[in-house]
């Protein structure tokens, strides 16, 4: 069932049940009115003929008796099939007008109405009786009893039955339809949005939708489209670029290794000559399996958080077999720690993360500020310290430094300053450190000047404090 056809079948029904709750209300108020009318009317008429009867009687002739019969008969007209029946103390009738019925009245009614005074009781039909105690000074009590059908009622209710019906039929109709065309014009912007994304592919994805300038829930859904549109042409960018620039980069080995095995092979060489084949050859290797495996971490740390396995991971022992690792590969190179207060309960800097990615970052900020500072007398100091609810790790170096500009392009693959173009490497230890924090919720900060060295930050959450 498409939402067009749910939206009207759920505004058809709920009006339609609205109505007709609305028009049994209507229909209850309107019968519970005319009956209550009519009982009083029933007990007007019983007080007329208790007062008639009585006033009467206490008259001799039978010309007033006469004069009271056609003056009540007048008012039996008013109310079909009416009968009144007036009975004393004894339960006798003692004076009896309108339909003549052979249909006795229970003891237990007179009873009933004897001691509370009125009684109405409802009949199938429309019918009523009603009760009445009538009292006389001079005379005693006497009980009036008066029923009638309400046949006025009847066909007025039926009527109204009628016109409810044809009233809720025709609503129906009326609701339904308009319900439907009022479905498809909410729709209508929704249509026009699945039209335009049917139309963008992987090679126009700078195309956005139109309907994104408005308020409503429809435009809000443009809208995060949009947004998700602008990620995925920065995620196809960036995948391009990537690929181009690491296509270029191991172009350089392999045409390396090409170039020295295709001289090796042209003429027989003396020892020494393919020995420094072998050499460069292995080295050109060497180089091409440094570069896989940064590509592998940079694709590694671009998992999702959930698929990485996490367990508690102290920085301070980190960071020493970190410096211990960099000097096996820099012999030359000088790196003073310092460790500073932790807040932690018993003196460690723990964190919640993957050790093996966490180590491979440490790595590479430390390499590259050996590599970049090798000309420098001074040491590179590397301080951990918390602060608040955060652990910092800085490395700071005296080495060439680089300009704001490439400062700001530092995190993007393969990219290398101009200050260092000379000093091997990849571009990649920064892109892929950078990832590595955000995987863990961290992040990194580099602060750098041209000929005067480089401050790096690495900023994680610590377990708990």
């Amino acid at each position: 069932m498409t939402i067009r056809t749910r939206l009207a079948l759920q505004f058809a029904a709920i009006l339609a049940v609205t109505l007709l709750l609305f028009s049994l209300v209507i229909y209850f108020f309107t019968y519970q009115s005319r009956r209550n009318y009519f009982t009083d009317n029933l007990f007007a008429r019983a007080r007329v003929v208790a007062h008639v009867y009585l006033d009467g009687a206490n008259r001799g002739d039978e010309a007033s008796r006469a004069t009271y019969r056609r003056y009540l008969r007048q008012f039996y007209r008013t109310l079909p099939d009416e009968e009144v029946q007036v009975y004393d103390a004894q339960n006798r009738v003692v004076f009896r007008e309108g339909q003549q019925t052979s249909r006795p009245v229970p003891e237990s009614l007179l009873t009933s109405v004897r001691q509370t005074g009125s009684l109405v009781e409802l009949r199938p039909g429309h019918a009523q009786t009603v009760g009445l105690l009538y009292r006389d000074p001079h005379r005693g009590d006497f009980v009036v009893v008066a029923s009638s059908v309400d046949t006025d009622s009847q066909v007025e209710q039926r009527t109204l039955r009628t016109i409810l019906a044809g009233g809720l039929l025709i609503s129906f109709f009326i609701v339904g339809v308009g319900g439907w065309f009022f479905a498809r014009q909410a729709l209508r912007p929704m249509q026009r949005i699945v039209q335009e994304v049917d139309t963008i592919t992987a090679f126009d994805l700078h195309r956005r939708l139109s309907q994104a300038d408005g308020q409503d829930e429809v435009s809000h859904l443009a809208q995060r489209f949009n947004s998700l549109l602008d990620r995925l042409e920065t995620a196809f960018a960036g995948q391009r670029t990537f690929v181009r620039d690491a296509s270029h980069e191991l172009r350089t080995p392999l045409t390396v290794l090409t170039g020295e095995l295709e001289v090796a092979l042209l003429q027989e060489r003396n020892p020494a000559e393919y020995r420094r084949v072998l050499q460069s050859t292995l080295d050109a290797a060497r180089m091409l399996t440094a570069l896989t495996n940064g590509l592998l971490q940079i694709a590694r740390a671009s998992d999702d958080p959930s698929q990485v396995p996490m367990a508690l991971v102290r920085l301070d022992e980190l960071l020493l077999q970190a410096h211990e690792e960099v000097l096996r590969r820099q012999p030359t190179c000088r790196i003073d720690l310092e460790f500073g207060e932790p807040t932690l309960p018993g003196g460690a800097f723990e964190v919640l993360g993957n050790e093996p990615l966490l180590l491979s970052a440490v790595l590479n900020v430390l390499e590259n500020a050996c590599k970049f500072s090798k000309d420098s007398q001074e040491p590179i100091m590397a301080i951990l310290t918390c602060v608040g609810r955060e652990v910092l790790l800085q490395v700071r170096d005296r080495g060439v430094g680089m300009t704001e500009a490439d400062r700001q392009q530092v995190f993007v693959p393969f990219f290398r300053a101009e200050a260092i173009r000379t000093v091997p490497g990849h571009g990649i230890g920064l892109p892929l450190t950078a990832k590595i924090m955000a995987l863990h919720g961290g992040s990194i900060r580099v602060e750098s000047e041209l000929g005067m060295g480089t401050q790096v930050t690495l900023r994680l959450p610590l377990t708990h404090i």
